[in-house]
């Protein structure tokens, strides 16, 4: 009767140990084949990520070092550096994956939960900032401009923002937010200062700032405010980044989407991996507690209020054979 009661609650692992004398447990007999492929899948998996984590992690902090965000003279504005993102991501992505990674191989329910709950939390964020952004599409292109707008003013005295703001006309073949004589509001830049770079715009600008493919000419741009667009188009880009950024995305909203639903999906079965590893262990355990000759208690499990010294002791040396196993 026992065993029947046993197997309807945990199927065939309850039949594997229940078959074993009284107050003796086999605990290695305690999981299916599919238990275990689980445990190791997820922790293979985990452990990728924590790889991940700490290259992301190791990329934000080459790029606080490089930028010599921990000078005396800098250290008091390091709290504003995008750097400290990346930072951030790679270091709660490190410890998110790890703790399902040594929950995982260790069997620790505590890593175990914490981890299934912060991965559910990331669902649901991901699911809010979807419908967020997909209820404010029609605003995100003034965002867009505006942080644009941001970063060209302040060109010249942030590097990061310069730095991202020379990526996108790289690669996108832009030069402004709109256009190329959208860089007159940078004051180095603007046609009344009294510098070199007057009327001009940054070398990113330009259709060919190598000379002879091999030297940066970083003044290539002067002067181009000045001319036309049919005098201009075969020395700098024209069309401005906002427009670069909009055809670029739905070029590649496929791929978007497909990357998107397949981390949304890696997620969602790692919850259920999860949940099912746990659900195994504490069969398992519940199957340990039940051939004891002492009674269960009525909330299997470590946590319960009813557990003595003698029966936590059985739990340890219980988990310490998995282990060892």
């Amino acid at each position: 009767q026992e065993g029947h009661w046993f197997k309807s609650q945990c199927g065939p692992k309850v039949g594997l140990i229940a078959g074993t004398r009284p107050g003796f447990v086999r605990p290695r007999y305690g999981y299916t084949f599919i238990d275990y492929f689980l445990k190791y899948a997820l922790f293979l998996c985990n452990l990728l990520f924590t790889v991940v984590g700490l290259m992301v992690l190791g990329v934000g902090m080459w790029g606080l070092v490089s930028k010599e965000s921990f000078a005396q003279e800098k250290i008091g504005s390091i709290g504003s550096d995008p750097m400290l993102i990346i930072v951030g991501m790679g270091l709660l992505l490190t410890l998110l994956c790890l703790s399902g990674c040594v929950g995982a191989i260790r069997e620790n329910c505590t890593l175990l939960r914490l981890f299934s709950a912060a991965v559910l939390v990331l669902i649901t964020l991901q699911v809010l900032a979807t419908i967020v952004a997909y209820s404010l599409q029609d605003q995100i292109g003034g965002y867009l401009q505006s942080g644009m707008i941001t970063a060209m003013v302040r060109y010249q005295d942030d590097l990061d923002l310069r730095f991202i703001m020379d990526e996108i006309q790289t690669n996108l073949q832009c030069c402004g937010a709109d256009n190329y004589r959208d860089w007159e509001i940078n004051l180095y830049y603007n046609c009344s200062a009294p510098g070199v770079l007057a009327c001009g715009v940054p070398a990113t600008c330009c259709v060919d700032p190598l000379e002879n493919g091999t030297v940066w000419n970083s003044q290539c741009g002067v002067g181009a405010q000045m001319l036309d667009e049919f005098s201009a188009q075969s020395l700098i880009f024209l069309g401005g980044c906002l427009g670069g950024i909009s055809r670029w995305i739905e070029l590649h909203m496929g791929l978007i989407g497909t990357i998107a639903i397949a981390l949304l999906g890696i997620q969602i079965m790692t919850l259920f991996i999860t949940t099912r590893l746990l659900d195994s262990i504490y069969c398992v355990l519940t199957v340990a507690w039940h051939l004891l000759p002492m009674p269960s208690p009525s909330i299997p499990g470590m946590s319960s209020p009813n557990l003595n010294g003698e029966k936590k002791e059985f739990i340890g040396r219980f988990f310490q054979k998995r282990q060892t196993s």
